[in-house]
Parts: C-alpha cells; sequence; structure tokens
C-alpha cells in the first residue's frame, strides 16, 4: 500500500506458488534508551575519535521473480556475478524482506478470505480492501489504532506498523497477499550461514521493510531481520570531545543500514538488495529484537 503514516501497508500462508558537564536528564533521550535498565559500561573515559571513512552502497538486481523454494544466497550470488561484483570481507548485505517472503511462500490468496462484516463496514467507509484488512487484523497481535482509515497493529514479532506489514504491491497485481517472513532474524541467519558456507566470509545480512514514523511524514527502511552483527552501538559511558559523558547514545545501526540501503532499494527499481561496503560494524550475536523497546520502558504504550 503506498500510503503508510505508520508502517507498510502488508490467516497464515495459504498459497505456496508465487502468483559529564551538568548532567541534563532530557539529553539525548530521542537519540536512545535512556531508561534502559542496565548501566552504562564502565571504564570508557578517554575519547578516541574514528576515522573518517568512505561508504559505498553497491545495488544488487535480480530481474526475475523469486519463487516459493528458490534458494536466495544463490540468487544473490550470482547476481554479483552477473555484475562482475564479489563480496568482500567487511561487507554487509541488506535484504528485502519481500523476497524472503516469496522465497519462504508467505502468500496469502486474497480471494480465500472471507472478511468479518466489520471489517467491510470499515472498508467501505475508506475505500479499502476488506480482505486485506481482515488479513492484517488475523495477523496482528494486538490493534494500536484504528482511525480514519489507518490500522496500526503490532505484530506477533513486536513490530508496530501499518496493516500488520501484509503487502499487495510487488507480487502478482492485487490477487496475492505477501507476509512478514515468519522469523526474521532466523531467515538472517539462515543466509548469514549460507554465505559463510559457500563464500568463506562472515557476511551481515539484514532483512529490511519499509515503514513510517510517528510526527513524520514518508517512509524509510528499518531492520527486521538481523545475523552476524550487533544491531545496536552503546556510545554510553564514552566522552565526546569536549568530556562530556555520554549518557542515553545508544545509536540503532541496523536501521540506519537499512534506511541507506533504502536509497537503491526502491519500491520501484527491481533492486531488493545491496552491499554496504566500508561501514565499521560490530561483529556479534545481534538480532532486529535488541530494537524493539520493551514496554516497561516506552512512554507511549
Amino acid at each position: 500500500m503506498e500510503y503508510n503514516p505508520i508502517g507498510d501497508g502488508k490467516i497464515a500462508p495459504q498459497s505456496t506458488t508465487a502468483p559529564k558537564g551538568p548532567k541534563n536528564k532530557a539529553h539525548g533521550v530521542s537519540r536512545g534508551l535512556v531508561t534502559r535498565p542496565e548501566p552504562a559500561p564502565k571504564g570508557r573515559k578517554k575519547f578516541r575519535p574514528p576515522a573518517a571513512q568512505e561508504i559505498q552502497i553497491i545495488p544488487v538486481p535480480i530481474e526475475a521473480e523469486v519463487q516459493p523454494g528458490d534458494s536466495l544466497p544463490r540468487l544473490l550470488l550470482d547476481a554479483l556475478k552477473h555484475q562482475k561484483q564479489r563480496l568482500h570481507r567487511g561487507d554487509i548485505l541488506v535484504i528485502k524482506h519481500k523476497i524472503v517472503s516469496k522465497a519462504e511462500g508467505q502468500f496469502v490468496d486474497l480471494q480465500k478470505i472471507i472478511p468479518s462484516a466489520a471489517s467491510r463496514r470499515w472498508a467501505r467507509s475508506y475505500d479499502l480492501d476488506a480482505r486485506v484488512i481482515e488479513l492484517a487484523i488475523a495477523q496482528s497481535r494486538r490493534i494500536v489504532r484504528r482511525k480514519r482509515g489507518v490500522l496500526i497493529t503490532e505484530t506477533r514479532h513486536g513490530l508496530i506498523c501499518a496493516n500488520s506489514a501484509v503487502d499487495v504491491s510487488n507480487v502478482d497485481g492485487g490477487r496475492h497477499a505477501v507476509l512478514l517472513p515468519e522469523d526474521p532474524d532466523h531467515s538472517a541467519a539462515k543466509i548469514h550461514a549460507a554465505l559463510k558456507k559457500t563464500v568463506h566470509l562472515s557476511v551481515p545480512v539484514i532483512i529490511s521493510d519499509t515503514f513510517g514514523r510517528p510526527w513524520r511524514e514518508g517512509l524509510t527502511e528499518v531492520a527486521i531481520g538481523v545475523a552476524g552483527m550487533k544491531a545496536l552501538h552503546d556510545y554510553r559511558g564514552e566522552r565526546d570531545p569536549h568530556h562530556y559523558e555520554l549518557q542515553a547514545s545508544v545509536e540503532a545501526d541496523a536501521d540506519q543500514l537499512a534506511c541507506a540501503a533504502g536509497l537503491v532499494c526502491g519500491k520501484l527499481a527491481r533492486t531488493p538488495a545491496c552491499i554496504i561496503r566500508g561501514f565499521a560494524y560490530r561483529p556479534g550475536r545481534g538480532t532486529a529484537r535488541d530494537l524493539l523497546r520493551p514496554a516497561a520502558n516506552d512512554l507511549f504504550r
């Protein structure tokens, strides 16, 4: 769905065919998890300015339509070979979730969805597809907000987005809807492991989706699956060049990389993946779940 104020417009799959100065408590609240229960790391005192670095975003177009059962690592490596490109040590692979969902058979035939009376009334009022509304509700853990034709839900993954990320764009013209991967972190881990076995490189994998944002117009990418790198970079306890001890700076590295990838992996670009080269990521067992703010720390829940 093209209009998306909080998330990308997307029950179970039914089809497997593709169709330190003074401390300011408010400082940095919008940039990190100031209410995280764990203390800031100890022993970080001396500021070491990071070296300036050039970052490249290399598109990986895939012309063929991804089908259920396709090997994404093989498709991606073949696409790179066709471009006379290859993975390098330190590269990060960002993949749009839709080709992951397609390869995993996460389709639903919309003709088989029977909307409830409530979904039909809601859809009629705002010129929406009642089947997509019904599917979004079935895919949700809870309804966060429903107003003026916008349905915001929390998915079973814990993601807050429009229509539970049920999507009919770039599928088969509206006959089927595609869902999120069953477990995006697991999907990323499988691709990461397959690439490591094939090319003998540990390449972090980020699976991304397009979300809207509260208080801001327009769509950006977010990481919904992560493997091979830390999703967050905790700067708390470090000192800036003015010797101020950072209190709340926790950067969402995986989300920022997903956003960077969105510059080349647009909806109409037929480029469902890209390589990000030159970013000094931190290897580790990160997951996209690390990016979800716990309810106890969420001022808006």
